[in-house]
């Protein structure tokens, strides 16, 4: 690094490490037109595009801050109040409004649970704020404490999470969680509520909850310490639009607006938005979400019957999360021939762990022949 740079760059930046996102390992816009088309099973994306019009007309001008027509559809959708929506540049702005606005760096925390999503902690790290971790845990599935045996892995460890001390202001919890693809127990996540309802806010990640259909947006009225996050990223089938929600009683909306940038939603991203959530997009959604999920069922009854292949966690997203002894050997394999998956393997308790996302038939068709192909040659091999 270049010794003014070094003298100047903040001290909590000098080290950080960026996020290490599934655009920066393989860019999509770098494409061989020789070669096979790429496929992209590794960002949790919706694997179909769709087409959308546009409105120039004001484009001359600096948009809303907040666009009514989205607040408002998002609102309906949800089923909240409109003063209880806030629209951001994805969910990840979110995730940093809530940070900036009620952690006081190098004094608070917040309080993760790994293995979960990555910008929880690297948002923290950005504004010179601490992370505690809280590692999920896995239940007996007879336990009293389990609801039913989706319950049992990768679970909230609610008494560590309670033990921690006052220096706590947001506690995460992705619901479902990627990279797990489980849910956490309801009665968990209200007790720990519960605990921190006069401390911190507790913030729900429901990014996926279009496949799990279990939201906790009811608490929204019951509990004024609970924020949940969404996205139009996942089921909507809009990553490059970057447009997420986040909903909470109307103080937390108005603390957020005071940090938030001036216009953090281009015009072009409002009227996309705006007609996602319209009753045609809102049908199109859905239909996709169960194409996905018709998809995802035989595909991961599919790579189980692979090698040594086993699925962990469970899959409420729109991802199989599996873990081989053969991961680094079949992640280069998909990779030399154009179909890229995510490495977790990195995240504590899942050492050898590879995610796909759940593409349309034939790139799922693509994706299990050539991963039938790697486990015939290990085999042959072995003999």
């Amino acid at each position: 690094m270049l010794n003014f740079l070094k003298k100047n760059v903040a001290k909590h930046v000098l080290n950080l490490v960026p996020y290490a996102s599934a655009r920066r390992l393989f860019a999509a816009s770098e494409q061989d037109n020789n070669a096979q088309t790429p496929i992209w099973l590794n960002a949790n994306e919706a694997p179909k595009a769709h087409d959308f019009t546009l409105d120039t007309s004001l484009y001359n001008r600096y948009p809303d801050c907040q666009p009514d027509a989205v607040i408002t559809a998002y609102a309906e959708y949800a089923g909240v109040a409109k003063n209880q929506v806030l629209v951001s540049r994805g969910a990840d702005e979110g995730i940093e409004l809530l940070i900036r606005a009620f952690c006081n760096p190098e004094q608070d925390s917040i309080l993760i649970c790994p293995p979960t999503y990555g910008m929880y902690a690297i948002s923290a790290n950005t504004c010179n704020v601490e992370v505690k971790n809280v590692p999920l845990i896995h239940r007996n599935e007879d336990s009293e404490n389990t609801e039913n045996r989706d319950f049992g892995s990768f679970q909230l460890d609610v008494p560590k999470i309670v033990a921690q001390d006052d220096s706590v202001k947001l506690v995460f919890i992705c619901a479902p969680n990627n990279p797990t693809g489980t849910l956490p127990a309801t009665a968990d996540i209200e007790a720990i509520i519960n605990h921190y309802a006069d401390q911190a806010l507790v913030v729900i990640d429901e990014a996926y909850i279009e496949f799990a259909d279990a939201t906790h947006t009811a608490w929204l009225d019951r509990y004024s310490n609970v924020v949940i996050l969404r996205t139009l990223s996942k089921a909507f089938a809009l990553a490059g639009l970057r447009c997420g929600f986040t909903l909470a009683h109307p103080e937390v909306i108005t603390t957020l607006l005071k940090v938030i940038a001036p216009y953090p939603l281009s015009a072009p991203v409002a009227d996309v938005a705006a007609q996602a959530l319209s009753i045609a997009g809102l049908a199109r959604m859905r239909a996709q979400v169960s194409e996905i999920i018709a998809e995802q069922t035989p595909l991961a009854q599919s790579i189980t019957q692979l090698g040594d292949i086993e699925l962990v966690g469970a899959q409420y997203g729109n991802f199989i999360l599996f873990r081989t002894s053969h991961k680094d050997a079949l992640m280069q394999y998909l990779v030399d021939h154009k179909v890229f998956i995510r490495d977790q393997s990195k995240q504590i308790q899942l050492a050898n762990c590879l995610r796909i996302s759940t593409g349309d038939a034939a790139q799922n068709a693509r994706l299990l022949a050539l991963m039938t192909q790697f486990y015939n040659l290990q085999e042959t091999t072995a003999l």
